[in-house]
């Protein structure tokens, strides 16, 4: 098998007023499958006086994915939605033409020592659904498919894969799998998958051709169809990926989109703020510089 046809480290990044580790987008590795951009949030602890506190700020031409392992997260968007997310739920929300989201730990939190901690991801969507109308999507946890096999834990949480599909709106084929094991587990997903594929290791380690890897890294296969490893004891992975959208995909600050000069049209409309509004927000990110 091989999973290490590419390394990625996390790489620290700053969203204002917290900082993540940055999985994708990389410099030898633009998107797996149609997913573009990965931030690892946490895991960090806050005291009354820390807050998350991201203005609203604009997408278009992608879905939001996020998912939390610790913590909450009050998401308000321009469609009017107010949703704590917390651990194990997903929430989706598909930016096509433009939305415009905050994400805020939540008012009843907000005077009291807290974590938090997740995964924030985008997924371009295809050529054709780019300027859709924005949408979105909540789903509790006990929603998500998961299952036993081998004395493995799995969660479906986005796409299909071992015949399974989850309730996430999604817009091409893909799959982001979670998979947790109490013991050492050989693990052979491969004919379960299909396109590229991407193992995050965010808890304990992997072993793959005699070469361990640990957590924080993310590990580009060679071949999904022949994707195996070994996890360690006490181990969580995360496998994602998909089929690769035809078309490339280019990404400025926020927005994501097949087409340049959609991404230049985008930028004039948030300066000019021609975005539609979140309900009850009046500051917002500028765009940078």
């Amino acid at each position: 098998m091989s999973v290490n046809n590419l390394i990625i480290e996390e790489r620290a990044a700053d969203i204002g007023n917290f900082l993540v580790g940055r999985l994708l987008p990389f410099r030898r590795k633009r998107a797996v499958g149609p997913f573009v951009f990965i931030d690892h949030m946490g895991p960090t602890s806050m005291d009354k006086n820390q807050n998350l506190n991201v203005l609203p700020h604009p997408h278009i031409g992608l879905s939001t994915l996020t998912y939390l392992f610790e913590g909450s997260i009050m998401h308000r968007d321009s469609l009017g939605n107010e949703v704590e997310i917390k651990p194990g739920a997903v929430n989706w929300m598909t930016a096509g033409k433009g939305v415009v989201h905050s994400e805020r730990t939540p008012d009843y939190l907000r005077n009291a020592h807290k974590s938090l901690h997740g995964l924030q991801i985008w997924v371009a969507l295809p050529k054709e659904e780019e300027e859709i109308e924005p949408s979105f999507t909540h789903i509790e946890a006990d929603k998500i498919p998961e299952w036993e096999q081998d004395e493995l834990q799995f969660r479906l949480i986005a796409g299909e894969a071992f015949g399974q599909k989850s309730p996430v709106p999604a817009f091409s084929n893909l799959y982001m799998i979670e998979i947790k094991s109490k013991y050492p587990q050989k693990v052979s997903p491969g004919k379960d998958l299909y396109g590229e594929s991407g193992i995050y290791i965010l808890k304990g380690n992997i072993t793959s051709e005699g070469q361990t890897y640990e957590s924080k890294q993310l590990l580009i296969a060679k071949d999904s169809v022949v994707c195996e490893f070994e996890m360690g004891e006490n181990s969580t992975v995360y496998i994602f990926g998909g089929t690769p959208l035809p078309e490339e995909h280019y990404i400025d600050w926020n927005f994501v989109s097949s087409s340049k000069e959609r991404l230049k049209q985008a930028k004039k409309d948030w300066i000019k703020q021609l975005f539609p509004k979140v309900p009850g927000e009046t500051e917002f990110i500028p765009y940078p510089g």
